[in-house]
């Protein structure tokens, strides 16, 4: 099935954040959504550079998960692969050589998002 990494990760991703957000004791959890939300919108820094800020700093911490939301969300904001390969750069630079690994598994993740939009 093409683009199934895609959409296996947004189907868990849904389906997990729906259960974390079902208890209505998660106060903490729920907050910390709402201000990851708030803090992407468009401000003094546009939403488009914020997401390309947060996949930096999810490459450099190495979360896979979080690479992946970013680039879903950058690749929505028109953001160019010649963009996205010095977004690598850089959180290669910052992150050294350790980020490597997860920037073969975002090239791949990439791929699919440009194969997805040309199969429509």
């Amino acid at each position: 099935m093409e683009n199934d990494k895609i959409n296996k990760f947004n189907e868990y991703r849904e389906l997990m954040n729906e259960r974390l957000l079902a208890s209505p004791n998660n106060k903490i959890i729920k907050r910390i959504f709402s201000m990851d939300t708030l803090a992407y919108m468009d401000g003094a820094l546009e939403s488009k550079t914020k997401e390309m800020l947060g996949l930096v700093a999810s490459m450099v911490l190495r979360c896979d998960d979080c690479i992946s939301y970013h680039l879903q969300q950058c690749y929505t904001h028109g953001t160019t692969t010649n963009k996205l390969l010095e977004i690598f750069g850089i959180a290669n630079l910052v992150g050294g050589s350790i980020v490597i690994a997860h920037t073969r598994r975002a090239l791949e993740f990439w791929e699919e998002l440009n194969e997805r939009n040309v199969s429509k």
